[in-house]
This record gives C-alpha cells, sequence and structure tokens, in this order.
C-alpha cells in the first residue's frame, strides 16, 4: 500500500471512530471544544521550570483514554510526523540556558529542564487535540464554531479543506499511478516533471471545484452553511463533565498535586 493510500484509509479510521457509539462521543461538541482550549491554555501557563505542575496535567489525557476506549498507540502512530517537531522546539535549550538546577536530586541544567518542560506540553497538547478529533466529527465541530459566532467564511473553508482533502489525496494517487505505469521501473516521480505535474494537479483541483460549487449551488448553497441541530442536545451530563474539568485543570494549575500526594506518604 502507498503512502497516500495509507494516508487516505487512516482517514476513514478516524472518521469511523467520530462514529462510534461511546460516552465521550456523545458529549455536546462545544464542551468538548470548550475543555480542549481551556485546557490547553493552563498547560502552556505552567512556568517553564515546573516539570512536576506539567507532568500532572498528563492526568486528563491519560483518564481519557482509558474511559472513552482510545488507543494510545494508534494515537502516538498516527502524530508521528508532528512529535518529532514538538520535540525540536526546545532541542537547544541546554546550550543556552547552563544555570545549575536540582531535577528529582539531581544537579542540572536549567535549559535541560525547561526543554524536558516544552517537550510535555507539546506532547499533551497533541494528545488533547487527538482526543477531540477522535471523538467529535468535522460537522460537530462546525457547528460548535458557529455557536461562537466565529466567521463563517472560516468555519465553511476548515470543513471544505477538511471534507476535500481526502479527494485531493485521491487524485494525487491517480496521477502518481499513471506517472509510474509510463515510467516503469523508476522509483518516485522525477524532478524534471515536478512542474508538469503540480500543473496539472491545480487544473483537476480547479475543475473538481467548479463541480463541486455548482452542485452546492445547485442545492441552495448561499455563501453559508446551515448546521443542522439533530442529535446535538445539552444535556445535564455535558454541563457537569465541562465544570468537573475546568475544576481539575485550574487545582492542577495551582497546587501541586505530586507533591500533595507525596507529602501524604512521608
Amino acid at each position: 500500500m502507498s503512502k497516500i493510500s495509507s494516508a487516505i484509509t487512516e482517514i476513514h479510521r478516524i472518521e469511523d471512530l467520530q462514529k462510534r457509539d461511546q460516552w465521550l462521543n456523545r458529549i455536546h461538541p462545544l464542551v468538548k471544544l470548550a475543555c480542549t482550549c481551556f485546557y490547553i491554555v493552563c498547560l502552556v501557563s505552567f512556568n517553564p521550570y515546573d516539570i512536576l505542575g506539567v507532568l500532572s496535567m498528563g492526568l486528563y489525557p491519560l483518564i481519557l483514554f482509558m474511559t472513552g476506549d482510545l488507543s494510545i498507540t494508534d494515537c502516538l502512530r498516527r502524530v508521528r510526523i508532528v512529535l518529532p517537531l514538538v520535540c525540536l522546539i526546545g532541542i537547544f535549550n541546554p546550550i543556552f540556558d547552563r544555570a545549575p538546577m536540582l531535577l528529582f536530586g539531581f544537579a542540572v541544567r536549567a535549559g535541560f529542564v525547561s526543554m524536558l518542560t516544552l517537550i510535555m506540553k507539546g506532547v499533551f497538547a497533541v494528545l488533547a487535540s487527538y482526543i477531540l478529533i477522535a471523538s467529535t466529527s468535522i460537522e460537530n465541530i462546525c457547528y460548535a464554531l458557529s455557536i461562537l459566532h466565529l466567521p463563517g467564511i472560516l468555519i465553511t473553508e476548515t470543513l471544505l479543506i477538511y471534507r476535500y482533502v481526502g479527494l485531493l489525496l485521491a487524485e494525487t494517487e491517480r496521477i502518481t499511478q499513471a506517472y509510474s505505469l509510463r515510467a516503469p521501473g523508476q522509483k518516485g516521480v522525477h524532478f524534471k516533471v515536478w512542474g508538469s505535474l503540480a500543473g496539472q494537479m491545480l487544473l483537476r483541483s480547479m475543475d473538481r471545484a467548479n463541480d463541486v460549487f455548482a452542485s452546492m449551488s445547485l442545492r441552495g448553497y448561499s455563501s453559508d452553511f446551515r448546521y443542522r441541530k439533530s442529535g446535538i442536545r445539552w444535556r445535564a451530563f455535558d454541563l457537569l463533565y465541562l465544570a468537573v474539568w475546568c475544576c481539575a485543570f485550574l487545582f492542577l494549575r495551582n497546587f501541586p498535586l505530586f507533591e500533595i500526594v507525596g507529602s501524604l506518604f512521608v
């Protein structure tokens, strides 16, 4: 299976996760979106050297992965391209920040501690975003954004980009397959034809975009989507879920959980 086919398959698997009948999938999309955003805000607000505080924020994705029947192995495999970029952000901190600091009783550079803290912040933010995407369809996310009265053009662009990225990948796969049939035995695409293939993809994308827009116009599209509310209702559990997690985030942000728990056993 080619890389493009694998990417299309992964998109379909994510959509299958979004359609599951799990308690996490049934939570109101606005609640999950607000909870994820508030979690990321609390996460990035930690001191660069507060490694235990940032580590305690990992309880949120850990609990949801366990209770929401999500595989953390599949998550790490799907976001494996993003994680190295996150880890590279603070890789030079130990070089520039050489001040001594104690970490679990060992003397280390303060830049090493800030690097670990920055990496954990990035990883936890990616995991929280994955939980939102794996439990909420793009239509429900756009519906939540429409409740927040975000500009309609941004919501429409978000929905269309997600919806037709699979179509773009399929067109790319057809072009690469056609090229491989005309150049047997050649690995990849020769750099001399990159420009012509990119031009073909652009022309095919424009033609398909015109067809899609014509179909949408025939169905009454008028520069804005009317998101349906069917199946999306506010429940008491949604508000309880939001209140509990927001209180938990504020507690973890202001109180050292691991120090409190450790003092109980000392």
